[in-house]
């Protein structure tokens, strides 16, 4: 059956540094094109960064140069390294894969505090 399960997720201080990892399985991870979305409180879900079974990323304005997704086929595994981070990028982080279908992770919380 299809999994995504993040982990990584934590209590980190504004400046700091966090590396979620999404691992996936049931279905064929080179086709799909597999994402981070985060959802604060009181706020709608939002796409964060984006990469393609071929390796093509884009990203949310808000983390442009700071958030940086990448993945490795061969183990079925997509990360996203989160640098200088900020009290406003505290949410629960989701990873998500399209392509035939869409599925979705069940999240980890990334607290940004001082």
């Amino acid at each position: 059956q299809v999994q995504l399960v993040e982990s990584g997720g934590g209590l980190v201080q504004p400046g700091g540094s966090l590396r979620l990892s999404c691992a996936a399985s049931g279905f064929t991870f080179s086709s799909y094109a597999m994402s981070w979305y985060r959802q604060a409180p009181g706020k709608q879900r939002e796409l964060v960064a984006r990469i393609t079974g071929g390796g093509f990323t884009n990203y949310a304005d808000s983390v442009k140069g700071r958030f940086t997704i990448s993945r490795d086929n061969a183990n079925y595994m997509v990360y996203l390294q989160m640098n200088s981070l900020k009290p406003e990028d505290t949410a629960v982080y989701y990873c998500r894969a399209d392509w035939f279908n869409t599925y979705w992770g069940q999240g980890t919380q990334v607290t940004v505090s001082s």
